[in-house]
């Protein structure tokens, strides 16, 4: 699977830490990534059947978890299958819980 950013460093920086606020700043974000959390991996259409949010905003939603890290994106066929990246939210964690 590919991520946003193909470099990742093992440990969170300040800028990290507040892009991934930033991703997180959303409530319908927070929806989305609690519904990941529950599937191995899924396609757009069946986040927007779980959620009250039109596809375009699930899509718009999902780009912007994508690009700071916290979901990554398979392509298969036509269509992409995202899932938690688990490993992103993990160094999340860890820095929250060093403070």
């Amino acid at each position: 699977m590919e991520t946003a950013v193909a470099d990742r460093k093992d440990t969170l920086d300040v800028e990290d830490l507040a892009e991934l606020c930033r991703a997180l700043g959303h409530p319908a974000r927070v929806r989305i990534l609690e519904f990941l959390k529950k599937m191995d991996k899924c396609i757009c259409g069946t986040i927007v059947d779980s959620l009250p949010l039109a596809q375009s905003t699930v899509s718009q939603h999902l780009k912007q978890l994508k690009s700071a890290g916290l979901v990554k994106g398979e392509i298969e066929g036509p269509r992409t299958c995202y899932c938690l990246d688990r490993e992103r939210l993990d160094q999340f964690k860890q820095y929250v819980a060093n403070l």
